[in-house]
């Protein structure tokens, strides 16, 4: 059976008890505290001591979904009742959103491995073995999310491993169990599936047309990769919730790369040729 992840930005608080409900229970170190100036989100991003991490995107003057009140309709209502008509210009979207590594179905940070550190477990997760990695660094670039980085005092890379001890013990991983609003849910790829299905669904309606599943071989899993075991429910565009919209392969690259050398090493050739001519 393949496990993985849902997480539903719609009811997505914004709380970070998954970010710490991981780090305690992993015990990854704290990365400080720092006011980045960037929102109220100060742990940043992903890194091999940050595998959970809740994202705070403001999207001026776009509606915020609030459960089942869109803050568009409200401000019009508002706006009505203010003195000459004010504009509500202030007026922002919050979005959240619990970022964690994908487990993509075919894991570029796995082909890139040349120590076979990176392994499929039991679970069907991608799991990073601590033992056998020699902190080469490879998979970081290969990895289209960004998700993987190397712990400076270590020298070895780290990421989400679905919480595998807790899962071999039948246990939900941390951040699912601590989630106060359900948002992360853990399970079944396929049960996943299901339930993505019939959110997005009933988000739609609701009017909320904008909804739709990332993580699908049709979205966020295209180029090679064919999906991913960690799915999310978005409102936005990938882009604003700092998600690749066609991740790839790094080999994807290569013939296109290859192609275009040859054709500027021709007309490179070619110049040469037409300049000693005479």
């Amino acid at each position: 059976m393949a496990t993985g992840f849902l997480t539903d930005t719609t009811v997505c608080i914004g709380c970070k008890a998954c970010e710490v409900a991981c780090k305690q229970w992993n015990q990854i170190p704290a990365d400080g505290y720092e006011l980045t100036g960037d929102s109220y989100d100060n742990t940043k991003h992903l890194s091999g001591t940050t595998w959970r991490h809740v994202a705070f995107v403001e999207n001026p003057k776009k509606g915020r979904l609030t459960g089942d009140v869109d803050l568009v309709a409200l401000a019009e209502d508002v706006r009505e009742q203010l003195p000459g008509g004010a504009e509500l210009d202030a007026l922002g979207r919050w979005t959240f959103m619990s970022d964690v590594c994908k487990h993509c179905v075919e894991a570029p940070c796995q082909q890139a491995c040349p120590t076979g550190a990176i392994i499929r477990n039991e679970f069907d997760n991608v799991y990073i073995q601590p033992d056998v990695c020699n902190g080469c660094g490879y998979c970081v670039p290969a990895c289209p999310y960004g998700v993987i980085t190397k712990v400076p005092e270590d020298g070895r890379v780290f990421k989400c491993t679905l919480c595998y001890d807790r899962q071999r013990e039948d246990l939900e991983p941390a951040c699912a169990k601590a989630c106060p609003t359900n948002s992360i849910m853990f399970g079944d790829v396929e049960e996943l599936e299901s339930k993505a299905e019939e959110r997005v669904a009933e988000l739609h309606g609701k009017g909320y047309t904008n909804a739709y599943i990332y993580g699908t071989p049709e979205v966020g899993g295209t180029g090679g990769i064919g999906g991913n075991h960690s799915k999310f429910i978005l409102m936005d565009e990938p882009e604003s919730y700092n998600l690749a919209r066609h991740p790839f392969m790094p080999q994807d690259k290569v013939a296109p790369a290859v192609a275009a050398s040859a054709v500027a090493a021709g007309v490179l050739s070619a110049v040469v040729a037409l300049a000693f001519r005479d």
